[in-house]
């Protein structure tokens, strides 16, 4: 891997730690330094910038650069913008800083998820615009808040509103995860977030006394349930070499709540669980599930979502689909390989899917470790430029996909 001294770095490279050092972590993300960056972004490359507030200080940006023929459906390119926090003490720089290390690794908050993707896309529509290319078909880049806290804010509300039917996606690409092998990981489905808060009421009392049909004890037993469940899950991924974290559904216990002092037996204690279910599960077969096992607990044992997400959609990766076809092509002239896989969180690609607009979670960062949401996030230049080199190959073939059955 080459290294550049500051005097040669790559034009591109000092964009990407220029929108890096934007401080966009949640809970306070600095949306409108993001924005003004954008339209900046916008101005500079001659494309048009759309702003879309869908909750008052909650606003979509939205970058376009129009194809020859505007009757056929768009090319979607997602990205959001805000990081999650970060803990400095364990840091060895600034994660805010973008600092540059003598190897060409670039330290900062934001560099794998997903910065890097936002910028690759703006910097693959400059040099296909600079050579003077056009495409059938427009590409929208939309640039969305929220995604971290679960784009409830973001691109939930916006997919149901006429700006977002305006422009007429046919195909998206959203964020992916690094590989540290050779391949590239592409997602085509994610699994569905279920937050589910078990509460159990029983007869108080007296610590000292053995008190019959207590809370903690029902709650004991829906614990005892969903965690035998969580191992049998663990093992089938376990027994199968060919399963992928994401086709099995994953729970953790994430929070236990209830009680008042040592000596006080509680009325009521309630525990948290986030399940991520894959997406070929029967959704109601499952929530039936929840309530059997909140039944065989005993009386004055409910349950509630505070997320709960039940629609799971597939986009095709067989090649008798054109943007599958589209995208694996390209992909095999550049001598990548991809590994299809089942995101095992979650991403703004499940409200996209759910619109009916086929997308793929697709992050270009292969020999890289996967580290989202880690302490040292960081994503060496070399890997960075590459990226934009396989956007510019992937746009040209999206946006010239020719018309298909049913377009207009």
């Amino acid at each position: 891997m080459t290294t550049k001294g500051p005097e040669s770095e790559h034009p591109s490279v000092t964009l990407f730690r220029q929108y890096l050092r934007i401080c966009t972590v949640q809970p306070n993300p600095d949306y409108g330094g993001a924005i003004t960056f954008l339209e900046e972004r916008a101005r500079q490359l001659g494309l048009s910038c759309q702003k879309i507030e869908v909750v008052p200080g909650f606003v979509i940006t939205v970058l376009t650069w129009p194809g020859t023929n505007p009757s056929l459906p768009s090319i979607l390119l997602n990205s959001h913008t805000d990081v999650v926090p970060v803990f400095k003490e364990h840091w060895h720089h600034d994660p805010f800083e973008a600092f540059k290390d003598s190897e060409g690794y670039i330290y900062a908050r934001g560099s794998q998820d997903m910065k890097s993707v936002s910028i690759q896309y703006l910097e693959a529509v400059r040099r296909l615009k600079s050579e003077g290319h056009r495409f059938p078909r427009t590409i929208h880049m939309t640039f969305v808040p929220d995604e971290e806290v679960g784009g409830h804010k973001g691109m939930e509300l916006f997919v149901k509103r006429p700006e977002f039917q305006a422009l007429r996606a046919g195909f998206a690409l959203d964020e992916g995860l690094a590989n540290p092998t050779d391949a590239f990981t592409v997602f085509y489905s994610e699994r569905s977030p279920w937050w589910v808060r078990v509460t159990s009421t029983g007869k108080p009392g007296h610590a000292s006394r053995f008190i019959e049909d207590t809370a903690a004890e029902k709650l004991h037993k829906v614990i005892s349930s969903i965690l035998a469940f969580r191992e049998k899950e663990r093992q089938r991924l376990q027994a199968n070499p060919h399963l992928k974290e994401g086709a099995v559904t994953s729970v953790n216990l994430t929070k236990l709540e209830g009680g008042v002092a040592y000596n006080v037996v509680p009325a009521t204690m309630s525990a948290s669980f986030d399940f991520r279910v894959a997406p070929d599960v029967d959704m109601k077969a499952f929530e039936k599930q929840l309530q059997r096992w909140c039944q065989e607990a005993g009386e004055g044992v409910t349950f509630e979502f505070a997320q709960k997400f039940t629609e799971p959609r597939m986009t095709p990766t067989d090649d008798s689909d054109p943007w599958w076809a589209a995208f694996s092509g390209a992909c095999k002239a550049m001598n990548l390989t991809l590994e299809p896989d089942i995101f095992p969180a979650a991403t703004d690609s499940r409200y996209i899917r759910a619109v009916g607009i086929p997308a793929l979670g697709f992050s270009p960062m292969n020999r890289t470790p996967v580290l989202l949401h880690d302490h040292n996030e960081r994503l060496h230049e070399d890997v960075f430029l590459r990226g934009i080199d396989i956007y510019t190959r992937l746009l040209s073939a999206l946006a010239s996909v020719p018309t298909l059955p049913g377009e207009s």
